[in-house]
């Protein structure tokens, strides 16, 4: 099966934790995708839900596809949000922000009562680390927020569009993509990305990860679930 096929396999099967009444957030990138496609078949069966999304071109395939929304300032609370992931180490831990989407992605993380993650199985590692991990930073003093994360053992580099240009993110920042090898502490090097005065947000989602469905080559299911 190629990669797109078990990406829907595992979206489809993480949709199902969805019911009537939720706030469901909506996810970023190519797996998201497939769970907003499965969310919109769902409400056209009579699914009767509210959804908020992580980014502004996740939004826009949901209403085009007739999910309603409401603004996360007319919330309180997500029920379960439903999002991808860049890497899945063994205590559920992630990177995420391929996708151009961290800051937002976490926000709806951490404001959701479950937060459920899809994967294909080339995701699932051992130990974080071999994906670059995306940091967003703010454009002003960019050239001592690199130095910053290089004395912290990233190798970092801005993230550009295919036209060379630099990447802006929906809040208007850059994103540096930072090889730090492999990163056996995640919750450590969290804390001291965020202690960098410019730096907005970071792609290490520690202990955020309620359920991870993952889908193997085979095409089966592996559902691992925090605790």
């Amino acid at each position: 099966m190629n990669a797109d096929q078990l990406k829907k396999i595992a979206a489809e099967k993480a949709v199902e934790w969805i019911e009537d009444g939720m706030t469901v957030g909506l996810g970023t990138g190519s797996t998201a995708y497939w769970a907003i496609h499965r969310i919109a078949e769902r409400v056209r069966e009579g699914l009767s839900i509210r959804a908020v999304a992580s980014s502004i071109r996740s939004e826009q395939l949901a209403r085009e596809l007739g999910i309603p929304f409401v603004s996360l300032n007319e919330i309180d609370r997500i029920d379960l949000t439903i999002d991808g992931a860049d890497e899945v180490d063994d205590n559920l831990h992630l990177i995420k922000g391929g996708g151009g989407a961290l800051l937002r992605e976490k926000v709806l993380a951490a404001a959701s009562d479950r937060f459920i993650v899809i994967v294909d199985e080339s995701k699932l590692v051992g130990t974080l680390g071999a994906f670059p991990l995306p940091v967003e930073i703010v454009p002003f003093a960019e050239r001592l927020t690199l130095n910053r994360l290089k004395e912290l053992g990233g190798d970092p580099a801005i993230r550009t569009n295919p036209d060379g240009q630099r990447y802006v993110t929906d809040n208007g920042n850059w994103i540096a993509d930072c090889r730090f090898g492999a990163i056996p502490d995640p919750a450590g090097l969290n804390e001291q990305l965020n202690q960098i005065p410019a730096v907005v947000e970071n792609g290490l989602f520690v202990g955020m990860a309620s359920v991870v469905v993952a889908s193997l080559s085979d095409g089966s299911i592996e559902v691992r679930r925090r605790g």
